[in-house]
């Protein structure tokens, strides 16, 4: 009976330290150590996003040890999230967008022109999101399913929904990050992925525990938690892969990024946090997470 006991306890913590520690390794002998001197903005975009992932892979430790954690709690750190991608989209992707845009001289360099770009890109960023949304089935914790209800849709296991629907969530901070080290400022760019870093750690605990209070095993929970980051490198390989094509793209891939970050905000990250009414606690959070953020731009950027 013992030996039984300790088998099962073994087998719960066996597979997320294996994903844990699969992670680290993957980000130390990843096959993009050339792009270190070929490409130094996607080498670093991959860094920065596998920061990112481990960021949330930590984060769903303490779900190892505790089942719950109290509402007002969970939907602070959801607020703190969303501050910490307000801050980011405002001092990170949008600044440096207009600033890029006037420099470039790209619709006759003033005000104006740079602001109709960026601020088209921002929309175009936010629709691409909300037809992804629109399209992609997908559950979340307490609104439940959305997106088209295709019969193929219907076979899929709740796991696989909350997976898709945290990857929706990533796609943007990736790909901020990658447009981030792309534009060739490192000192924004280490800014923008340490505030992303931050919240992932928070929210990497949140989604472990939700996927918990849905009755999935803790083990389980704990893997999907840890392996939902892996959306960030992938997103910034591409982004600074493709922002790195040409410098016209610049302004517009930070725009983009923007616009899919408020988009998430608004549509997902605030009426989450607002849903069981402890708006006082998610409001608290968000503050608290749009100052961390500005005062790391500020200080690093």
């Amino acid at each position: 009976m013992k030996s039984r006991l300790t088998t099962l306890h073994t087998n719960r913590w066996f597979w997320p330290a294996a994903i844990f520690l699969l992670l680290a390794a993957l980000v130390a002998s990843s096959p993009f150590w050339p792009l270190n001197r070929t490409q130094p903005a996607v080498w670093y975009a991959l860094l920065g996003g596998s920061i990112a992932a481990l960021a949330t892979a930590l984060g769903t430790v303490p779900a190892l040890f505790s089942k719950t954690l109290s509402e007002p709690v969970q939907d602070a750190m959801l607020g703190f999230g969303a501050g910490v991608m307000l801050a980011a989209s405002s001092f990170s992707l949008i600044l440096p967008g207009l600033e890029a845009a006037q420099e470039q001289g790209l619709g006759g360099g003033g005000p104006w022109a740079a602001g109709f770009i960026v601020g088209a890109s921002i929309l175009v960023g936010a629709a691409a999101l909300m037809l992804l949304d629109k399209v992609l089935p997908h559950e979340h914790f307490i609104k439940g399913r959305e997106g088209l209800d295709l019969p193929a849709a219907r076979k899929l296991r709740r796991t696989w929904l909350f997976v898709i629907a945290i990857v929706l969530h990533n796609l943007p901070e990736g790909l901020a990050i990658g447009v981030a080290y792309a534009a060739q400022d490192m000192a924004s760019a280490h800014a923008l992925t340490m505030g992303i870093a931050i919240q992932d750690i928070p929210e990497g605990l949140v989604v472990a525990l939700a996927l918990l209070a849905a009755g999935y095993r803790r083990s389980l929970a704990v893997s999907i938690g840890m392996l939902s980051g892996l959306t960030e490198p992938v997103m910034a390989v591409l982004g600074a892969m493709i922002i790195g094509m040409s410098a016209v793209l610049l302004p517009w891939g930070l725009g983009l990024s923007a616009g899919a970050m408020l988009f998430v905000i608004s549509h997902e990250i605030i009426p989450e946090s607002h849903r069981k009414g402890h708006e006082t606690a998610a409001t608290t959070g968000l503050m608290l997470g749009f100052v961390v953020m500005m005062l790391l731009d500020t200080a690093l950027g």
